[in-house]
Formats: structure tokens, sequence, C-alpha cells
């Protein structure tokens, strides 16, 4: 059930290894993801998905091992230098501000401002934020009342399809999704997939974390499960069914990585 791409991968983590203590976090890990690829990262818990994930985004330093951008070695010593990378994430909590409105919560922390009066001060362009927000979110199929409106008059679904689509809008090369359909019904997470097919067609690579096989089994190309750290599957989703996924997951299966 393995499968090698053989084009350089737009991101990937090689060998990598992480220890807490005597605790083994991640042992010789392998993840590469491809421009327009959707894959899913899944195992259960304690099988080491957040750790990766948090190597990926920059969030923690890996004890061994190596991170690989378009092929050039990389090293993230803080979340920052992953997102300036082009690498964006969004963890189960969506870190959008209710009471602020859907442009304010898309360009949260980037903010566009416009000149004061003889280049003082400085104000937000509130109007420009407005037109840009509702235009990218648009453009990856999120449909929004308004982009003024307040995050809190917003659904479940609409409020985790706004945080991808700032994700979206934001990444340049790769989005890390961490449970992004968790909690949601099955209309709102049919929505939030669509999200996900829109950023594969933008080109971007998309890590897709989740326990709701269906929906990895529905919106992915490739899976990768991880069990007690280590990496024992990486195959195209076609290879996969309900049964299979979880089985390679609990180990009822066995596979090779």
């Amino acid at each position: 059930m393995t499968t090698v791409p053989q084009s350089t991968p737009l991101y990937e983590v090689r060998d990598v290894s992480k220890s807490y203590g005597s605790v083994v976090a991640l042992d010789h890990a392998n993840l590469a993801i491809h421009a327009g690829e959707v894959v899913g990262l899944v195992g259960d818990n304690g099988a080491g998905k957040s750790t990766l994930v948090k190597i990926l985004s920059g969030a923690l330093q890996p004890n061994l091992g190596s991170i690989f951008l378009d092929g050039v070695e990389r090293s993230w010593h803080s979340p920052h230098e992953a997102i300036e990378a082009g690498i964006e994430t969004l963890y189960q909590d969506s870190g959008l501000a209710p009471h602020l409105s859907v442009s304010a919560n898309v360009f949260l922390g980037r903010e566009i401002m416009r000149p004061g009066i003889l280049g003082w001060m400085g104000f937000l362009a509130q109007k420009t934020m407005n037109e840009k927000a509702h235009a990218d979110l648009e453009r990856v199929g999120i449909a929004v009342p308004s982009s003024n409106r307040s995050v809190s008059q917003l659904s479940g679904g609409q409020r985790q399809a706004v945080a991808i689509g700032r994700a979206v809008s934001w990444a340049r090369k790769v989005i890390i999704l961490d449970e992004p359909t968790n909690h949601l019904g099955a209309r709102q997470s049919g929505e939030v997939l669509e999200v996900i097919k829109a950023a594969k067609g933008k080109g971007l690579g998309v890590i897709f974390i989740s326990h709701t096989l269906p929906h990895v089994l529905q919106v992915t190309d490739r899976i990768v499960v991880l069990r007690l750290g280590r990496v024992v599957s990486d195959a195209p989703t076609s290879t996969f069914n309900a049964d299979t996924l979880l089985g390679t997951i609990t180990g009822l299966i066995e596979s090779q990585a």
C-alpha cells in the first residue's frame, strides 16, 4: 500500500523524531505533500499527530530529522517563520475573535492601513478590507451574508469556513487543518469540505487531520497513518475503505509505509 510520488514534494519531513524525556512521540516519521494534493493524517489518540503538526507548523523543533520546502532544507524556530514561508495552520480552536467582523478576522494581525493626514498616524482601510475579505472568501466558495457582519452572528459551519478561508487566502504553499469538521453537523461539515477542495484547486498542499474517517476518505488523495509515533502506512486514498482504514489505524491490519 505504499506510493512514492515522482516529483519533488512541495513540503516534506524526513525521519523526524521527537521525545519528551523517555516518552517517544515521533519515531523517524516521514511525510510529503505535493502542490494541489490533499493528504489525510490519521491515527489514534497518542499516535503522534499533534506533535507532527506542531513540527510542520514551526511550533516545535524535532530532536532529529529534516524539513524541506520546495526541495530546500529549512528549519523553523517559530510559527511565524513557517507562516512567512507560506505555511498556514488552523488548529481545532479556529482562533476567530467572535466580537469582530468577518473582514476584521480575515485580516487579524495583517490589517491594511491607509495613511493619516500629512502621513501621520494611520487608519484602518476598512472598506478595502471588507471588499478584499469578501472576494477572498468567495474565491474559495464561502458565502457569508456580509464581510462586515460580526462572527458571533454566524453558524458554527460558517465560522469554521471563515477560519479556513482566512488560512487559504493567506497561505502560499501549504495549509494544515487540524480537525476542521469537529463538532459540526453534516451540512456544515460539507461546507468545510468544499473549502478544502477549493484550496486544492488553488494549488495549495493541504494536510487534513481528522478522526472522522468518512470525511478523510471523501476529500483526500492520499492517507498517512501514524501509530505510536511511527508512519505505518502511506497510500492513495483509493486503496482504503472505512474498514481497512480503521484496521490500519488500530493495528488489526498491518501495513508498510
